[in-house]
């Protein structure tokens, strides 16, 4: 089956958000929305997520899944605010946990900050399977970049997230708390195990130098062939010894700090205070 799928690109965090609709009826998912957030001022705006959500009314849309690839740390995740206005329900990887209790302790959370996951409505693991209307949506496990990540695989394309860039840009920094190099080459070798044809959808585009324009659709077959990382036969090793040696030289995605306290509770702001304030921490030498 070939899905029928719209991409939205937001120029602020470079993140490409995916309408994925059944091609047989109008059931559809979103995967990784996007908040607006200036950090400068602390203030959000939806007009990214409006986007989607009169994309998806006008042309009739029913709404089953939000998706998250993991939690990211260079946008916040609209899916609450986009839930609330169209339906769905919002999935990420059960290793969800294991960020939640890592970045739960660097933002000093306390114990009243659930690290079980519940913020979501659905927690998958490799080999779920859910559907999109009669579409199926296979689950891999491909962490590397997080410990969480995911790659769905819905009919013949795949949206892997941060896991993989466009071959002339390569892959994720694996430099984050639970990044593995080595885990990532793995999880980059499951996902060239798919068919040549299939189709890849990525998180982010950077416009490589030489190139002119953003860039979100590939395959696996250009992967393997050309990724400058990890395509050609390139061997774990050479890998594991050029992402280690990039990502040492790399500062810190500017939206990080709001965006895991914002993603690990599935898109929601930490709780008011007494006066109906929202806050969010910043820690100090912690990351």
């Amino acid at each position: 089956m070939k899905p029928e799928v719209t991409a939205f690109f937001d120029d602020a965090t470079n993140t490409i958000s995916y309408v994925v609709r059944d091609p047989n009826g109008t059931s559809c998912a979103i995967i990784d929305s996007v908040l607006d957030f200036d950090y400068s001022s602390g203030r959000t705006d939806t007009k990214s997520a409006d986007e989607i959500i009169a994309f998806v009314k006008d042309k009739g849309y029913t709404v089953e899944w939000l998706l998250e690839t993991h939690v990211h740390a260079d946008h916040l995740s609209a899916a609450p605010y986009i839930q609330e206005a169209v339906g769905g329900k919002i999935g990420i990887g059960d290793r969800i946990k294991i960020v939640q209790d890592t970045f739960g302790k660097v933002f000093n959370e306390g114990t009243e900050f659930q690290r079980d996951g519940s913020q979501f409505d659905q927690l998958f693991v490799e080999g779920d399977s859910v559907h999109i209307g009669q579409m199926r949506v296979d689950v891999l496990h491909t962490p590397g970049h997080t410990p969480a990540c995911l790659t769905y695989v819905i009919g013949d394309a795949a949206f892997v997230g941060d896991t993989l860039f466009m071959p002339d840009f390569g892959t994720a920094r694996c430099d984050f708390p639970g990044g593995s190099s080595e885990t990532l080459f793995e999880s980059v070798q499951k996902i060239l195990t798919l068919p040549d044809e299939t189709r890849i959808f990525v998180g982010h585009d950077y416009k490589a130098p030489g190139r002119d324009e953003y860039a979100w659709e590939t395959t696996v077959g250009e992967q393997k062939a050309a990724n400058i990382h990890v395509g050609a036969g390139k061997s774990k090793d050479e890998f594991v010894t050029m992402r280690d040696t990039r990502d040492a030289t790399l500062a810190m995605p500017k939206l990080i700090i709001p965006s895991l306290q914002v993603n690990m509770r599935a898109g929601q702001m930490p709780p008011a205070d007494e006066q109906g304030d929202v806050f969010l921490k910043v820690p100090v030498n912690k990351l």
